[in-house]
């Protein structure tokens, strides 16, 4: 039972990787010579086949300028939400503020 979890949540974070790995243009080749992880190691990580080490997945998410972190899993819905919000619409993944003082809106 464990095992499978333990796929589930890697799985979810493999695709994340692989997004933004895509997003950036780069290639699993061109990741690892940026990293320093080999072309297979990162191959493994996206395929959820490898269980990574932190530093692999900080060296990773820098490399892609994503930002990896904890999140209180009652606040999950409410990051999730201020990241939908603030990259819908303009297509634009940089984050505005969550709120507005300006009475223009």
């Amino acid at each position: 039972m464990l095992q499978n979890n333990m796929n589930y949540a890697i799985q979810h974070l493999a695709q994340a990787l692989q997004e933004a790995r895509k997003e950036s243009n780069l290639s699993q080749r061109a990741l690892s010579l940026k990293t320093g992880i080999t072309q297979a190691q990162i191959s493994k990580i996206e395929n959820g086949v490898a269980d990574p080490k932190l530093s692999s997945l900080i060296e990773l998410s820098r490399s892609l300028d994503v930002e990896l972190m904890l999140v209180p899993r009652r606040s999950v819905v409410a990051v999730e939400s201020v990241i939908n919000l603030s990259t819908s619409g303009n297509g634009s993944s940089a984050l505005g503020p969550a709120y507005s003082l300006d009475d223009d809106d």
